[in-house]
């Protein structure tokens, strides 16, 4: 083919569409919340007969290509008045709508933004939309609805147990979730080891969890993407919003800055535990800190119909000391730019920095001591673009950097006047990637979503490489051969990859649908952690010479139905299989804290996770909730472990269930419940016990990992709402000066909230250790919560 025929053809490709389509015209512009000036996310725009529709983008922003002529638009959200507009289209035009929230006074509850047939209607599979409102439904522990702790209630998501940091998505560990607050990675979602999320629920707009099917657009993470995302403001009026609760209360405050165009939020919480408990400590703890605090803003500013701009941050902590003490936290900020070049064409370009960083210490320079720091930083910028080419075809294209900065762990010895320094050295890692994405509109009933993502990595200098030999046996760490020193900016070492990414949906009927995905993920960093639950203390370690990029590839089909009143009902069942490559392993005496060797105690092996989820939900009338079940399998295989076969994952979870009830007696009064069952993590156990004089040996043969399970895992919460008023009738003249009754919201209302966590005070075992008593090994079960936990919760509005 030559040069010329090339570019003729290329012209004709390009061109075709626009031939095509040169008597249609583009109607576009963003969908807000009248009560408030939110944007809305995947609201629905449609033609009246049905023949023309699209979504907005999750940035309120929407695109419909239609007909000259005209036409009746309706636009629509779940919980919402439809608004219609009649519209004569002669040319490109722009059309921003706001949609009225529903009265009070309507009796059918509606409990998502979520359209009912989203279910089998998108092509999206394997993602759940959790909107606020359900999450503040939920009984939780002490009354307070929690983000992360509410994902957990969903199908093919488990945790290793109370107490544990993080929570698992197929199969894949805590730090192979890509948890996003604003487009800014959060590394450590948790605040009191566990117990709750760092994410304000006050602050939160939307909460979308991706665990297949993952969009071009999203990389970096193998198992799942938690993409969660704040309110911009109220650009109407001022308002804000709290709760009293049993360990920390939380205030949030929003308010115009210039009404209609600029706005902010300003949200935060602390916990009090160490206020309450000072009096009752002894002198010897009088200066003991216990508490988590966390402070989130952000400002919006419409800069004019083309641009936006808008700026947000994160700043959380936990600390704890008594003589001896931790802390550690999460600091996020982030800058986004919305630009609309035309009718068509969207630009979101966003820069974040992220931090998560603790510290240990104990004394100080004076009187001895030590300090311990480990840190990760990054910083990156993100060029997303939106092409509505038309109604049958979306791109998504753009790209991403990241710069990271680990510093594994800085510490210093005091003794005696003196410093000794046993820091490691900082590593450096660089991300770069390129995507490009289309949903395509086959036809009635099909709809494919394609599109591949091109990821390099680069291990810099300034830093140590270090060249092993051949581990001398199982149990030991490799043979250091070499150490080599790079000066600052070289390239140690260099990865690329290709992520093709595929999504598919087929219709059975109008209430039905088959849909199937593949994708292929790569992580350039990684968390090292030899416990059985990952704790604040464990460290990101950056692709180098020794540890390999991650790497899985997932596929997944399943069958997805509405039944019921205005199909209400949503179920679907899924099954999918996963590949895993380079999953690290531990040997028995790995070294990871402030250890430069630390690479030489890591194992390298493959792994697979599968299994098939159930999710019945229901999200309007009277009685809502849901019911999940996963049936799943998790497994490594090493080389050097359990002679080469496959064993089970600390975090394999065979069997998790969970059921979800809400019930609402009336506008005032309304109970829940839940209940979980999971069937319990594994641990290792020793092969072979004997007796050498009375004293007990356990020893385990073959390296064998995992082999056995602590019992399983099962809890019910319950909690009851008392609402107060929120509307209030007053007595206005009307326009022939009669009186007449006007409903209105009230300035001020409040809910009570009466929970009980763990209702029947079930002792869940976390873990389980081993003691010798008598020449015997005896196995003892440590339970982090053994009893009920009752709250009382205020949580108000004005």
């Amino acid at each position: 083919m030559t040069k010329q025929n090339f570019k003729n053809i290329l012209f004709l490709i390009l061109m075709f569409p626009a031939i095509l389509l040169a008597q249609n015209y583009t109607v576009s512009g963003t969908v807000k919340d009248a009560s408030n000036g939110e944007t809305m996310i995947t609201a629905m725009v449609y033609t009246a007969d049905g023949n023309y529709g699209t979504a907005t983008n999750v940035y309120g922003y929407y695109a419909l290509e239609l007909p000259k002529g005209k036409h009746t638009l309706l636009f629509n959200y779940s919980g919402y008045q439809t608004v219609t507009k009649e519209v004569d289209v002669q040319e490109n035009m722009k059309l921003n709508v706001e949609l009225e929230p529903q009265s009070e006074q309507i009796d059918v509850v509606v409990v998502t933004g979520k359209r009912a047939t989203d279910n089998f209607k998108k092509v999206e599979m394997s993602t759940i939309e959790l909107d606020v409102k359900k999450i503040e439904k939920i009984p939780a522990l002490l009354g307070e609805a929690d983000v992360v702790k509410s994902v957990q209630l969903m199908p093919g998501v488990s945790t290793v147990g109370e107490g544990a940091t993080g929570f698992n998505v197929r199969g894949g560990g805590v730090d192979q979730n890509l948890i996003l607050l604003d487009e800014a990675p959060v590394f450590n979602s948790s605040h009191l080891f566990g117990f709750f999320s760092v994410f304000n629920p006050d602050a939160v707009k939307n909460v979308k969890l991706i665990k297949g099917g993952i969009p071009a657009e999203y990389g970096g993470r193998l198992s799942s993407v938690l993409d969660i995302r704040m309110k911009e403001g109220n650009s109407k009026k001022f308002s804000g919003q709290g709760g009293i609760g049993a360990l920390f209360s939380r205030l949030s405050i929003e308010a115009p800055i210039i009404k209609d165009k600029a706005s902010f939020i300003v949200a935060g919480r602390r916990s009090y535990a160490d206020v309450l408990a000072k009096p009752f400590l002894s002198d010897d703890f009088s200066d003991a800190k216990f508490y988590f605090y966390d402070l989130t803003a952000k400002v919006h500013y419409d800069i004019n119909e083309k641009n936006n701009v808008y700026l947000s941050g994160y700043f959380g902590r936990d600390v704890f000391y008594s003589g001896f003490g931790f802390d550690w936290g999460n600091q996020t900020a982030t800058a986004r730019w919305n630009h609309i070049f035309n009718d068509k064409l969207f630009l979101n370009t966003t820069a974040y920095f992220s931090n998560y960083d603790f510290r240990i210490g104990v004394g100080d320079e004076e009187s001895g001591g030590f300090q311990w720091l480990g840190q990760i930083r990054n910083y990156s910028l993100k060029p997303s673009f939106s092409y509505f080419l038309n109604n049958k075809n979306t791109l998504q294209f753009g790209g991403q950097s990241i710069l990271y900065d680990f510093k594994p762990g800085e510490s210093e010895f005091y003794q005696e006047g003196n410093t000794f320094d046993f820091s490691q050295k900082p590593l450096y890692g660089l991300e770069n990637a390129i995507y490009l994405g289309n949903e395509q509109k086959v036809k009635k009933g099909i709809i494919l979503k394609y599109g591949v993502r091109v990821s390099s990595y680069y291990y810099l200098g300034p830093s140590k490489e270090y060249v092993y030999g051949d581990r001398p046996d199982a149990n030991s760490s490799k043979e250091l051969l070499e150490i080599k020193d790079h000066k600052n900016g070289a390239i140690i070492e260099d990865y690329y990859n290709l992520e093709p990414r595929f999504s598919a949906k087929f219709d059975v009927d109008s209430v039905s649908s088959v849909k199937l995905s593949y994708n292929r993920m790569s992580q350039y960093i990684h968390l090292m952690s030899n416990t059985a639950a990952a704790t604040p203390l464990d460290f990101y370690s950056p692709t180098t010479n020794n540890v390999k990029p991650q790497l899985a590839d997932q596929v997944a089909a399943g069958y997805f139905r509405n039944f019921g009143e205005n199909l209400g009902w949503e179920t679907s069942i899924e099954g999918y299989y996963k590949d895993l490559q380079n999953q690290i392993g531990y040997i028995p005496t790995a070294e990871l804290q402030l250890n430069d060797f630390y690479e030489g105690d890591l194992y390298s092996g493959r792994g697979r996770a599968y299994g098939a989820e159930l999710l019945v939900r229901r999200n309007s009338g009277k009685l809502t909730g849901w019911v999940s079940l996963t049936v799943s399998k998790t497994q490594i295989k090493v080389d050097s472990i359990n002679n080469g076969n496959y064993y089970n994952a600390r975090f394999d979870k065979p069997v998790v269930g969970n059921l979800v009830l809400n019930y609402e007696f009336n506008k005032r009064f309304e109970v829940s419940a839940n209940f979980v069952y999971n069937t319990g993590a594994p641990f290792t156990t020793s092969t072979t016990n004997y007796a050498i004089q009375n004293i007990g040996i356990s020893h385990n043969y073959a390296n064998v990992r995992n082999n056995a399970r602590v019992p399983d895992y099962h809890r019910l919460d319950l909690s009851f709402t008392i609402h107060g008023k929120k509307e209030k009738i007053r007595k206005v003249k009307d326009e022939n000066g009669q009186k007449i009754a006007k409903i209105g919201k009230k300035l001020w209302s409040g809910d009570w909230v009466f929970s009980a966590y763990n209702a029947y005070a079930r002792r869940n075992a976390f873990t389980v250790y081993f003691k010798n008593e008598d020449g015997e090994t005896q196995a003892v079960r440590y339970s982090i919560i053994g009893s009920v936990v009752p709250s009382i919760t205020y949580n108000f509005k004005f």
